[in-house]
């Protein structure tokens, strides 16, 4: 590090990349702090886990006990061993026992994006409750058919304020904050929706993964998907480059071509010596082209059965750049995709044992260079070529763990 820093001081590193190499560095030394420790309010697994977008201070944690809790990461509430070791205990919690408390396990737990006196939970007793931080009462509710798996809310949306939920439906509901009603439905997936994740580059796109293996894109302004992943369509090393129109020679001498530049289909002679009038190949192909394009999009067509997993799709989540998403599913499989492209990177990660019976919290670096996924038992740090060459994209495993939420102001 103190090379890195000599080498800022005397303008040899640029500010951004003395920053990369500096959080690089200390992302991969970490280890359990032994000067700070969270007081657990929960008596289950924690399955959801997010620090507030806004100052980055309340870490806001959702177990399959039935309970949520806010925390403060930044200033203790207790110290121990002569002021050695700080103690943060949680500031606020909600359980079963509340008079509007979920009753089943909370799968997911989300801070409104622009302000920390809101937050979202959905749980497995077929509710997503909107509850007011310094109330902690229930000041929305939206009944759901069935579990809730996940949900989630656009980190850079201006234009609504809308919940996305996965549950054991096929249908993604969007839940309208603005109105305390559902805005509409996606359907596309043929099993429950497992996971979801908002694109940090565009306020409407959603990418949702279900139980059907299926990874979808949806414009929420519109109906049906505009795309389907396929684990089969890949592409290797760069992005390839704009495809530039070829322009053709208007003094072509093409067998029937005229002056008009269309080319004529070759009249057929019949038994008795008549020409027969010819097929209209380019009406036909227009025809054909147009109940193509009426079709419902991502619904009838081949494409609609392409998997970007065999199995599961439990997590999802878009790099900081919008360029990449990564994929897990029950089938032990990490993946990677080019956003703009649909296509899988072909990143090679080890095949790793990923939890197969409920969603997972991928958590990904701010320069995309590391990414954190809870396992079953063990630990395991890795590093792989990334999309592109030139650059690094390191594997961290915390195991035990059912979320992880990295933040790069807590290292």
């Amino acid at each position: 590090m103190w090379k890195e820093t000599r080498e800022r001081e005397l303008g040899n590193l640029r500010p951004n990349l003395f920053s990369s190499r500096i959080s690089r560095s200390r992302v991969s030394s970490i280890q359990l702090s032994n000067c700070k420790e969270i007081v657990s309010s929960h008596r289950g697994s924690v399955n959801s886990l997010q620090v507030d977008l806004i100052e980055s201070r309340y870490l806001l944690a959702g177990a399959s006990d039935a309970t949520v809790a806010v925390y403060d990461i930044q200033r203790a509430t207790d110290f121990e061993g002569r002021g050695l070791i700080a103690k943060h205990k949680s500031l606020l919690t909600i359980n079963k026992h509340h008079e509007h408390g979920h009753k089943y396990a909370i799968s997911s737990a989300i801070w409104y994006p622009i302000d920390t006196g809101m937050f979202v939970t959905g749980s497995y007793d077929h509710h997503i409750n909107v509850w007011d931080t310094n109330t902690a009462q229930v000041v929305m509710n939206f009944k759901m058919p069935g579990k809730v798996y996940r949900n989630a809310m656009s980190p850079i949306a201006r234009s609504h304020m809308l919940i996305a939920a996965g549950t054991e439906d096929v249908q993604v509901r969007l839940c309208d904050m603005g109105t305390g009603a559902f805005a509409h439905t996606l359907s596309g997936h043929r099993d429950g929706v497992m996971s979801l994740e908002w694109s940090t580059s565009s306020e409407w796109v959603l990418v949702t993964g279900g139980c059907d293996g299926a990874i979808r894109f949806w414009d929420i302004r519109k109906a049906g998907c505009f795309r389907v992943l396929d684990q089969s369509h890949s592409q290797f090393g760069r992005r390839p480059p704009l495809l530039v129109r070829p322009t053709t020679n208007k003094k072509s001498s093409l067998t029937g071509q005229g002056s008009s530049g269309k080319v004529r289909a070759p009249q057929r002679k019949s038994a008795n010596g008549n020409t027969s009038k010819p097929h209209p190949v380019g009406r036909a192909s227009s025809q054909m082209k147009t109940a193509k394009q009426r079709s419902h999009p991502g619904m009838l067509s081949s494409h609609d059965r392409a998997t970007g997993h065999y199995g599961v799709v439990t997590g999802l989540k878009v790099t900081e750049d919008g360029m990449y998403l990564l994929s897990a599913g029950s089938d032990s499989r990490l993946r990677l995709w080019d956003m703009e492209s649909g296509c899988n990177t072909l990143v090679n990660f080890e095949t790793t044992r990923l939890q197969n019976s409920k969603a997972i919290q991928i958590a990904v670096s701010q320069d995309s260079t590391l990414a954190f996924v809870p396992c079953m038992s063990t630990v395991k740090a890795q590093s792989y070529p990334f999309f592109p060459p030139t650059c690094q994209f390191s594997f961290l495993v915390y195991d035990e763990q059912n979320s992880y939420f990295f933040n790069l102001l807590g290292l």
